[in-house]
């Protein structure tokens, strides 16, 4: 009896242990994701100029997503642009972008976005990502960034 017991135990330890884990459910976030408007080559350190694209994926399937604001800072932490006049409606795995032009080089090397959502219900939080990508001559470079919670 007691070794049926022990062995019902360690089965029961062993299948909640392989599940996988779920993403906390949270009804809104203040999110920072960093990006860059230009980033720094070459022995003179030259400025290499980019385009950003910040998206804003509601991951879940069932609900749905108010976008309170998407606030473009520069470096210095100067607000450089509002993105968002006024709440965006996301509905169920929907996206939306926002874009800083290439040749639009007031944010800096340290520049972000601070994105803010909420929901009436719990839900999976959203995925905000920068992209950055620049050509010039025969030369290009692209990369990305994940936006970190700062705020619940």
């Amino acid at each position: 009896m007691k070794r049926s017991l022990i062995a019902i135990a360690a089965c029961a330890f062993l299948t909640c242990a392989s599940l996988p884990a779920l993403a906390e459910m949270s009804k809104g976030q203040a999110l920072y994701v960093p990006c860059s408007s230009h980033i720094y080559h070459g022995i003179k350190t030259r400025p290499f100029d980019l385009a950003i694209t910040l998206t804003v994926r509601n991951t879940d399937p069932k609900r749905t997503m108010r976008l309170i604001s998407v606030d473009y800072h520069g470096s210095d932490g100067r607000l450089l642009k509002r993105h968002v006049a006024a709440e965006m409606v996301m509905p169920p795995l929907s996206t939306r972008e926002f874009t800083v032009e290439q040749n639009d080089t007031s944010g800096g090397a340290g520049a972000s976005f601070l994105v803010r959502w909420r929901a009436d219900a719990a839900m999976n939080p959203p995925v905000v990502e920068s992209v950055m990508i620049g050509t010039a001559n025969s030369q290009g470079i692209s990369f990305t960034s994940r936006g970190v919670v700062i705020q619940e």
